[in-house]
């Protein structure tokens, strides 16, 4: 009787271990801790490094900064990323560099002209005062009889002089200026989903009493 029920015990332990799922190992998730390699290209702001490239060309040379926009027009149309040959931006761009040293010579040679006067005025007032008023027979300017006006002359020549000196580093400021918003505007980008609306409105307005009152006008509104 023992020996039976060892045997019925050992067949119903062999049979519940026999139903007994297998323990299944689970694997583990190797793409958890990855670093992932494969990241988008970084941004470019190719209209930041074109306008810094054409700003610092004008800066060490006048009109070298347009050369280099001209340069990257006639880029795009060899590579065919624009349509036509371009003629009037090119046109226009040599336009520019022709205004730039044809305003540069103007202004030089009206300071050369200015600077002479002004020493030469300058010379006879001192010829004059060392010379008990004597005017100089060398400078031609026997006709000015009075000093006064020698005085006037002389201080309208420097005057000069001075505008001309600030109008060459303006313009030398607005060559670079220019180069560089030529360049920025190249890769500004405005495609056909840019639109605006006008549309009535009210705004509020102050006063120096405190009262607010609400005035017709116009919003605008700019969809992207």
């Amino acid at each position: 009787m023992r020996a039976f029920l060892l045997s019925v015990m050992l067949i119903l332990t062999f049979a519940t271990a026999k139903a007994q799922n297998p323990a299944v190992k689970t694997p583990v998730d190797t793409t958890k801790n990855r670093i992932d390699t494969i990241k988008p290209a970084p941004y470019v702001n190719q209209g930041k490094i074109a306008g810094r490239k054409a700003f610092h060309r004008s800066l060490i040379f006048p009109g070298l900064g347009q050369v280099y926009n001209y340069g990257l027009v006639v880029n795009d149309v060899k590579s065919g990323l624009t349509k036509g040959n371009k003629f009037g931006q090119k046109l226009y761009i040599i336009g520019k560099i022709g205004a730039i040293y044809a305003g540069g010579t103007l202004l030089v040679m009206s300071y050369i002209d200015n600077n002479k006067n002004y020493k030469l005025f300058l010379d006879e007032l001192q010829y004059r005062k060392l010379h008990n008023n004597t005017p100089n027979p060398e400078n031609g300017l026997a006709q000015y009889t009075n000093t006064d006006a020698l005085v006037v002359a002389k201080n309208i020549y420097k005057r000069n002089r001075e505008v001309v000196l600030i109008s060459l580093v303006g313009l030398y400021g607005l060559n670079a200026l220019d180069a560089y918003i030529t360049a920025r505007l190249k890769y500004f980008n405005v495609d056909d989903n840019l639109s605006f609306k006008i549309s009535p409105s009210l705004i509020n307005s102050t006063t120096m009493y405190s009262y607010n009152p609400t005035v017709p006008g116009l919003k605008l509104t700019i969809k992207l």
